[in-house]
């Protein structure tokens, strides 16, 4: 068994409640969306073998906080990605699976080899992907029984109704998990600052515990 690999490297995260941990990153090549704001084109792969992988991972030899995979998106290749988040927890990595939460039945065949899970909620006044909430819906349910945060892009665009649905599901599935609203880093400017502060203000009113967090990774300038 193989998988493509765009990258591994060693960085600090950048995104939600974790920015600042120290982690080796897993870059999965390919997505099965084509959200309008993604700043994260993948144009190549290697193929790696699940235990070779491990051995690149561990060539990072400084101690983690864990492992992120991320992509593209991670679990288009589920039964690879299985067979190393084994492995990574047989070495005693904390693996952090971070996704857009729409693939489903792939998360339900590995989730118990995952620790923390980081999910985006695509909204449609967002992505431009069309109603994403089912499967988002279906995606929490399964991820809930593990560490679990969400990620919501903020864009120009982004309707307080696609917000409202969002705190909705939230609250029936997972009431206790953070929302990290996440400004677009293409549109930064005061009008954007203003809706963030919003949409904060009305997340909270709903008792959802909700952070603004840009990507502070690339304000630290790392990759």
């Amino acid at each position: 068994m193989k998988g493509r690999i765009n990258e591994v490297f060693k960085s600090v995260q950048g995104e939600g409640p974790y920015a600042g941990e120290e982690q080796v990153f897993v870059r999965l090549f390919g997505c099965n969306l084509s959200c309008r704001f993604c700043d994260t084109p993948l144009k190549g792969f290697r193929e790696y073998e699940p235990q070779e992988l491990l051995e690149d991972i561990k060539s990072h030899k400084q101690e983690v906080h864990s492992v992120s995979f991320t992509g593209g998106e991670p679990l288009l290749q589920r039964d690879f990605l299985r067979e190393v988040l084994m492995l990574t927890s047989q070495a005693g990595y904390k693996n952090y699976l971070e996704t857009n939460g729409t693939l489903f039945s792939e998360l339900k065949g590995l989730i118990d080899f995952v620790d923390i899970v980081a999910m985006d909620f695509k909204l449609s006044s967002s992505a431009g992907m069309g109603d994403l909430l089912w499967m988002h819906r279906r995606f929490l349910e399964i991820a809930s029984k593990k560490e679990v945060f969400i990620k919501a892009v903020v864009c120009a665009t982004t309707t307080e109704s696609d917000l409202a649905e969002s705190l909705k599901l939230i609250k029936e599935v997972k009431r206790d998990a953070i929302l990290v609203l996440q400004p677009n880093s293409r549109e930064a400017g005061p009008q954007l600052q203003d809706k963030l502060a919003r949409f904060k203000e009305l997340s909270e009113a709903e008792g959802v515990d909700t952070r603004v967090i840009p990507q502070m990774h690339k304000e630290w300038g790392v990759k």
